[in-house]
């Protein structure tokens, strides 16, 4: 009696959000990922390796405990503070398909399992390469030139911890007149700012080591700032037909002449669409600080990020007509 009494008393709760008159921000964010998402693409990649009813306590349903994940991912969510979120906050609630009278939450240690999941069959890779398939079958994804760069991603410097230490992965480097510690994102990008390329190392690492692994292959134009500058790779670039368009560097013995600097000026117009995910990634999902020690675990975070903003930035035009944006 007193079950069916919750019961109804949630039920009528559920039924009172519905009928309020106004939509909120996170819910109509919420709404549009969840009709852009491929979920059914994205659960098959999981699927293989997730645990399957047997013996002991039953797994929770697949794409919820990813829903879940995704939802860690957008609103900077510790293990902890997701399970807080899916008891305190309704349209979370909605969007991971949780009814509080009827269906099981999972608590922190389920959904750090989850992500330990991900973590181990690298599955955010796969579905980072999942999305970028879709984009390009849906021809959003354009493949004729590239932008690379790059971004630092701030990691604790204090060594009030158990071991005494600043992570050893993490390194220092000077950006401008400051030092940064951390690690380094590097992205490659078609020419409107999608991501088609992630790499991830520490933040001292010169930003050319990791050009080879932001390229797809099938380039006509290279655009990159200063960093990525390198005159025997320009050299290749010409002898492959690939026009070269990043920023010339200045030696130590000359500088850079106005028809230069102008130049300069031109490809970085061009270049600064490179940096959109940026934004969406660091500035609205505040992945401007690493969550983990060490720089895998980050980077498979960085996997989920740069996948979710590919959707995010094309959420438009991926969107069925008529979409209601409400959960």
């Amino acid at each position: 009696m007193n079950g069916e009494n919750k019961m109804k008393q949630t039920t009528f709760a559920s039924l009172s959000w519905a009928a309020k008159g106004r939509t909120t921000r996170r819910e109509r964010f919420l709404a549009e990922m969840n009709a852009v998402m491929p979920w059914a693409r994205l659960t098959a990649l999981i699927e293989p390796h997730y645990p399957k009813a047997g013996n002991g306590r039953p797994p929770l349903p697949m794409e919820r405990m990813l829903r879940v994940y995704f939802m860690q991912q957008w609103f900077n969510l510790s293990d902890p503070q997701a399970e807080d979120a899916l008891y305190d906050i309704e349209p979370m609630r909605r969007f991971a398909g949780i009814e509080l009278a009827e269906d099981t939450i999972p608590d922190e240690s389920t959904i750090l399992r989850f992500r330990h999941l991900l973590e181990e069959h690298r599955l955010t890779e796969a579905i980072f390469a999942e999305v970028r398939s879709l984009l390009e079958s849906r021809g959003l994804l354009l493949k004729s030139g590239t932008i690379v760069d790059a971004t630092i991603i701030a990691a604790p410097t204090s060594t009030k911890n158990e071991k005494h230490e600043r992570d050893p992965e993490m390194h220092q480097t000077m950006k401008g007149k400051d030092w940064h510690f951390g690690m380094k994102v590097h992205v490659g990008t078609d020419k409107r700012g999608l991501v088609h390329s992630v790499a991830a190392g520490p933040a001292n690492e010169a930003d050319i080591v990791r050009l080879d692994e932001l390229l797809h292959g099938g380039e006509s134009e290279l655009y990159g700032d200063q960093g990525y500058w390198s005159e025997d790779h320009r050299l290749q670039c010409k002898h492959a037909g690939v026009r070269y368009r990043v920023n010339r560097r200045p030696s130590r013995y000359r500088k850079l002449n106005e028809r230069e600097r102008a130049v300069n000026r031109s490809r970085s117009r061009t270049r600064a669409r490179g940096e959109h995910a940026f934004h969406v990634v660091k500035r609205l999902w505040s992945f401007a600080k690493v969550r983990y020690r060490g720089i895998f675990k980050n980077a498979v975070r960085a996997f989920a990020m740069f996948a979710l903003a590919n959707l995010y930035l094309l959420r438009h035009k991926l969107m069925p007509l008529r979409t209601n944006c409400a959960l």
